[in-house]
């Protein structure tokens, strides 16, 4: 069975593709029956431009799932790529919590109007939190590319590897790096 995971990549990415674009168009739905309904005498011409602005980010995110994800076939049938892997961790892992956030900032002014928008503003405190923790992980793992082992480590508080505890339990020789 030739591409079996490749086959099974395509299948998952298009069942996730379909999946997100019902979901969207429901809820996208939802908040235009509910503000034509419901809230009709409070909608004003800033409601849809918050909408249609807030949501934006949402619709791009969607698009740009789409042509990555979406699989390709020859015309005899045949899978010709099977798209990037919609589950991968790291951007694409990003883009699937703003596109959810966008959602549900949707549904919530679509429920209670204009004032729910105002939760779409932690999308950017979200991203300013992960590039911070991101940053932060990567200076430590480049302090230890730059040299900080050894006795180094220990007077910054990192504990000895078991290796060390055994050697210095043996003979009481402390392991030195060079």
């Amino acid at each position: 069975m030739a591409q079996k995971a490749a086959k099974q990549q395509a299948v998952r990415n298009a069942a996730i593709l379909k999946r997100t674009h019902r979901i969207s168009v429901a809820l996208n739905l939802l908040f235009i029956f509910f503000r034509f309904v419901f809230w009709a005498s409070t909608c004003t011409t800033a409601t849809y431009v918050l909408y249609a602005v807030l949501s934006f980010p949402a619709f791009m995110i969607e698009f740009w799932l789409e042509k990555i994800g979406k699989p390709r076939y020859a015309r005899d049938g045949e899978l010709k790529r099977a798209g990037e892997d919609l589950e991968a961790k790291g951007l694409t892992e990003y883009l699937w919590d703003v596109l959810y956030w966008s959602w549900g900032c949707t549904a919530l002014a679509a429920l209670f109007g204009d004032r729910a928008w105002w939760m779409w503003a932690t999308i950017p405190l979200y991203s300013a939190w992960l590039a911070y923790t991101t940053f932060g992980g990567m200076r430590q793992s480049m302090a230890g590319l730059a040299g900080q082992t050894g006795d180094t480590q220990a007077a910054n508080g990192a504990p000895p590897s078991n290796r060390q505890k055994k050697l210095e339990k043996r003979g009481g020789q402390k392991m030195q790096h060079r």
